[in-house]
C-alpha cells in the first residue's frame, strides 16, 4: 500500500458512508482515481466491507462477557463443531480461536447478569467437549476507530 491507498483507507474508517467525491476532495486527487484506488483496495481483500456500528445496549444487549472455552478433544472435527455451533448462537459477538491455556475466547452479550447466568448454564455446562470455562464481565469497550498499517519488520542483527 503507498500514501494515497493509506490515507484512503484511514478516511474510510472515519466515515465510510462517505461518497466518493467527498473522499477525493479530501485526499486532493481526482474522483475517478479515487474510485479506481478503492476498488482494488476491496479487490486485493484490504477493504472487507463497509457496516453500521449499532449500540448494544439499542438492541437490549446491555451486559457484555468474555468467555475463555477449553474444548477436548483437541481434533479439527471438534475444533469446527465448536465453532460452527457457537457462532450461530444470537448472544455470541464473536468467536477467537486461541494458543495458550484457552482454545477459545467467546466475545458474548446479554440483557442482564440473570440471562447471561443461564445462557452459560445452557449453552456451556451441556457441552461434552468443553472441560473448561471461565467469565468476564466487561465494564467497558473501546475501539481504536482507524488503523494505521504498521511498518514492515526489521531484520534483527
Amino acid at each position: 500500500m503507498d500514501e494515497l491507498d493509506s490515507a484512503i483507507v484511514r478516511h474510510l474508517q472515519a466515515d465510510g458512508r462517505q461518497s466518493n467525491r467527498t473522499l477525493a476532495e479530501r485526499l486532493g486527487v481526482a474522483p475517478s482515481t479515487c474510485l479506481e484506488r478503492t476498488r482494488l483496495l476491496r479487490k486485493r481483500g484490504v477493504i472487507q466491507g463497509y457496516h453500521a456500528q449499532i449500540s448494544l445496549r439499542a438492541l437490549n444487549r446491555g451486559v457484555q462477557a468474555m468467555v475463555f472455552t477449553q474444548v477436548r478433544p483437541l481434533r479439527r472435527e471438534v475444533v469446527a463443531a465448536f465453532e460452527r455451533s457457537v457462532t450461530q448462537l444470537p448472544e455470541v459477538v464473536s468467536v477467537y480461536t486461541m494458543a495458550g491455556s484457552d482454545d477459545f475466547l467467546v466475545h458474548v452479550t446479554a440483557q442482564d447478569i440473570d440471562h447471561l447466568h443461564g445462557f452459560l448454564l445452557d449453552q456451556f455446562t451441556n457441552r461434552r467437549e468443553i472441560v473448561s470455562f471461565r467469565t468476564s464481565i466487561i465494564f467497558q469497550h473501546l475501539t481504536n476507530p482507524v488503523l494505521e498499517p504498521l511498518p514492515a519488520t526489521a531484520e534483527h542483527s
